[in-house]
C-alpha cells in the first residue's frame, strides 16, 4: 500500500513538471488531470474499505473471545449445576440404603425371634 501511495505522490510531482512545462488547457492534459483525480479518489476508497475491513476484524475477534468468555461460564455453570444434582442424587441414594439396610435389620430381628421360637418350640417335640 505504501508502494502505491510513494508511486502516486511521484506521478503527481511528475505530472505537476509536465503541466508547468506544457499547455494546461490542452485536451490532454484535461484528461489527466481528470486520470489523477480520479486515480486519488480510487486510493482513498482503497484506504477506506481497508480501514473498514480491519474494523471489522477486530470488531469479530472481539464478539469471538466475548463468545469464548460467555460459552466458558455457561459451561462452568452447568458443570456446577451438574455436580450439584449428583451430590443430591449421592445422598438421595445412601439415606434409600440406610432406611432398606434398616428395614432389614427390622426383618432380621423379627425373623431371628421366629427362627428361635421354632427352634425351640422343635427341640421340646422331640
Amino acid at each position: 500500500m505504501e508502494d502505491l501511495v510513494d508511486e502516486k505522490v511521484l506521478e503527481e510531482l511528475k505530472f505537476h513538471q509536465e503541466t508547468i512545462e506544457s499547455d494546461a488547457h490542452s485536451p490532454l492534459h484535461l484528461i489527466r488531470e481528470k486520470e489523477m483525480e480520479i486515480s486519488g479518489r480510487v486510493l482513498a476508497s482503497k484506504r477506506e474499505a481497508e480501514e473498514i475491513v480491519s474494523a471489522a476484524r477486530k470488531k469479530a475477534v472481539d464478539v469471538v473471545a466475548r463468545a469464548e468468555e460467555e460459552s466458558q461460564t455457561l459451561a462452568r455453570d452447568r458443570e456446577k449445576q451438574v455436580l450439584e444434582e449428583v451430590d443430591r442424587e449421592i445422598t438421595q441414594i445412601k439415606a434409600d440404603a440406610k432406611a432398606e439396610a434398616d428395614s432389614l435389620e427390622r426383618l432380621l430381628a423379627e425373623r431371628t425371634d421366629a427362627a428361635a421360637g421354632f427352634i425351640v418350640d422343635t427341640v421340646l417335640t422331640v
